[in-house]
């Protein structure tokens, strides 16, 4: 096969094969493939048949130069002079500009002189100075919304996966691959050609690969417009690169490891690699940039049904997804510098919060409407949920239904959160305004529906109800056929319950995709001292947000206070348990009765407790449900022992409450004069 010679960044030649293919990772794509581009330069390798190659031309007057060297009389008689002059600058020149297929800009690199230095000896030795510039081919469009054929492509990225059979798929293309580092190795290793970037850029990775792609054939080739700077990238013999590839140094991961000090978090700084992005995304008018490996399949796609191009409306999302990744990477940087105390401390000391905040959401749909009709409304989905806590409303899938309102979504985040926090035991929540009006575990998810709906009849139409169990058929049918039910939440639905379900269209159903497991107690949270790992609640004020960790139990079910001269029985202690997991998702001030692992009243909201523990006792009483035997729980203490005298005349045996007021001990004492058992939890689940 035909061999032509390229010029390699460190001064020596690479065998390059016709069709510009070459086996490991090669040199700068030199003048070679420059003048394959066909053109009317008089300084072609076409129109000059007979002259020598420059490694050729290199070698042979090396070997006159040493042949020289070695008479000692050539010194005396102007021979070396001679040689260096007449026989080497000159044909040097030329060998030079015919390598470079007329490039003035590379051959000066070349040459290590500047343009204007190379323009006055040309002009010397009787060429044409103007180094007679070929006007580079303008690049096909392919289809009316397709940029060019993408010709080169840089890939260097930290995620690996996926990156050997995206590059394989770009060299089917003939696309020629440009790598760094790590990339560019793993790349060789499954027998792909790669160009290095220093091979590209001429200067070699520098400061421990902090310099590697920072260099002008890199960023102008990636910014250079197309019909613009044609004549420019030509003269500084700059190929255009017409695809980047590019995911960042895991700044979050490291800095999310305990322990990390801050020279190791400095250090995962990435800059060369947002630099890229940004430059391609601004230039998506001709770049397409890749930063999400779950688009390296899409991308292809683009290529084969463009014949090697990707469309304008791929290239501008993909250009968006770009800017929204590196403005994520710097939101997450800045955050974590604005939240140290003082750097030179290990183990670090970070502030919860930061002195600037800033988080980046995803959006996922608009609303069908906000709190009220003429409210507009949308759900953005947070992509910093904490490891562990990924079954949520704003990740679950929509199966049918209409529209989703502002209110359908508060309504049913408030009943996943609710049966989620309920344990193993299949169980169900219903929910009407963001507070549970009945919630159950039993043996079975349609036992729990039954004994969560008896609650509050009235209030579960048109309530949303949620299962941490798969959704059977003749489950959904009950629910049908029972009350009108807004939305449905569950892990799965069965083949015959979707068919039942589907005869309601209207109804929305929404899937978790997984079966919850056991309640968290950190409520998403890691360690309740510093809240490290917690979901961050916003609530928006005038002129502001407050921010907060999620509220979570915080360990407290596992270290209960007996604050009673009587303990309660494992039963009651069963239903304690059940009900200050239910307390907590209603709106405070709030009072929930409980027995035998299902909620027989709730009071929600209002502003005097003994007000709500009236509501919950009247609503038990109007389904017919006897409280005797029955416990209560409450989400902030008694401040006075009415509250406690009530809930022993309606029957309740046992009571479980934060403690913490300064009537404590007079609250205790009314529950052991009525010989009710009374236990602390030292948490506070105030809801507004």
């Amino acid at each position: 096969m035909a061999e032509r010679n390229r010029w390699d960044g460190e001064g020596a030649c690479a065998p390059e094969t016709a069709d510009g293919s070459k086996s490991g990772v090669s040199g700068t794509p030199g003048a070679g493939a420059v003048a394959a581009q066909g053109g009317d330069a008089p300084w072609s390798r076409a129109d000059n048949p007979g002259s020598p190659t420059l490694r050729e031309f290199v070698f042979r007057k090396a070997a006159s130069l040493a042949s020289l060297l070695s008479d000692p009389a050539a010194n005396e008689s102007g021979d070396l002079y001679r040689l260096m002059i007449g026989e080497v600058e000159a044909p040097l020149l030329e060998a030079v500009m015919r390598e470079t297929a007329g490039h003035q800009g590379r051959a000066a690199q070349m040459l290590g002189i500047s343009r204007g230095t190379l323009r006055k000896k040309l002009r010397e030795y009787g060429h044409d100075a103007s180094g007679s510039r070929r006007r580079r081919p303008r690049r096909e469009a392919v289809g009316p919304e397709a940029g060019g054929r993408i010709r080169r492509a840089l890939l260097s990225v930290s995620e690996k996966g996926g990156i050997e059979e995206f590059a394989r798929s770009l060299h089917r293309f003939d696309v020629e691959l440009v790598s760094t580092g790590g990339t560019a190795r793993r790349l060789v290793a499954s027998g792909l050609p790669v160009t290095e970037v220093a091979a590209l850029t001429g200067f070699p990775e520098i400061m421990a690969g902090r310099i590697k792609t920072l260099h002008p054939r890199v960023h102008a080739g990636l910014l250079g417009r197309r019909g613009v700077d044609d004549e420019i990238m030509h003269e500084y013999g700059i190929d255009p690169i017409d695809l980047v590839a590019v995911n960042l140094y895991p700044f979050e991961r490291i800095t999310g490891r305990p322990g990390c000090a801050y020279a190791e978090a400095i250090e995962n700084i990435d800059v060369g690699g947002p630099a890229m992005l940004r430059a391609a995304a601004k230039n998506h008018a001709a770049v397409t940039v890749v930063v999400d490996a779950a688009d390296y399949s899409h991308v292809v796609e683009e290529m084969q049904r463009n014949a090697g191009a990707v469309g304008a409306r791929v290239r501008f999302e993909l250009a968006t997804k770009a800017f929204a990744y590196t403005a994520r990477y710097d939101a997450a940087i800045a955050n974590f510098l604005g939240s140290v105390v003082d750097p030179s401390r290990h183990p670090l000391e970070r502030s919860r919060f930061p002195s600037v905040y800033t988080r980046q959401l995803v959006k996922r749909a608009e609303m069908r409407y906000g709190e009220n009709p003429h409210q507009a409304a949308a759900l953005y989905r947070d992509p910093e949920t904490p490891p562990g806590a990924e079954r949520t409303v704003a990740r679950a899938r929509v199966v049918q239904g209409k529209p989703l309102s502002f209110n359908n979504l508060a309504d049913a985040d408030a009943a996943l959160e609710c049966v989620q926090a309920l344990g193993e035991s299949p169980a169900c929540v219903i929910v009407k305004h963001a507070n549970p009006c009945g919630a159950a575990v039993a043996r079975t998810p349609e036992e729990a529906y039954e004994r969560a709906f008896r609650t509050d009849p009235t209030s579960a139409f048109g309530g949303i109800v949620a299962f941490n169990r798969p959704l059977g058929g003749v489950l959904a049918q009950a629910i049908l056929e029972r009350r009108f039910v807004e939305v449905l939440l569950v892990p799965s639905l069965s083949d015959e319950a979707a068919e039942v379900l589907a005869a309601k269209p209207d109804v929305r159903v929404l899937v978790t995709h997984d079966r919850p497991g056991p309640a968290d107690p950190g409520g998403g949270g890691r360690d309740r001292e510093t809240g490290a790992g917690c979901r961050i609640d916003l609530k928006s004020v005038g002129g502001g947000v407050l921010i907060q960790e999620a509220d979570h139990e915080g360990g407290a079910l596992g270290g209960l206070e007996v604050a009673t001269r009587r303990a309660p029985s494992p039963s009651e202690l069963a239903d304690l348990r059940f009900a200050w997991r239910v307390a907590r998702f209603v709106k405070s001030n709030a009072i929930v009765f409980a027995r035998d692992g299902a909620t027989f009243g709730i009071g929600a909201g209002q502003a005097s407790r003994v007000y709500s523990a009236r509501i919950a006792r009247l609503r038990a009483e109007e389904e017919g449900f006897d409280l005797r035997g029955a416990v209560m729980a409450s989400d902030a203490f008694f401040p006075f022992r009415d509250g406690i005298d009530a809930a022993a005349q309606a029957g309740v045996a046992a009571v479980i409450q934060p403690g913490g007021s300064v009537r404590d001990r007079e609250v205790v004492a009314a529950a052991d004069e009525h010989g009710m058992a009374m236990v602390f939890t030292g948490v506070r689940h105030f809801r507004h």
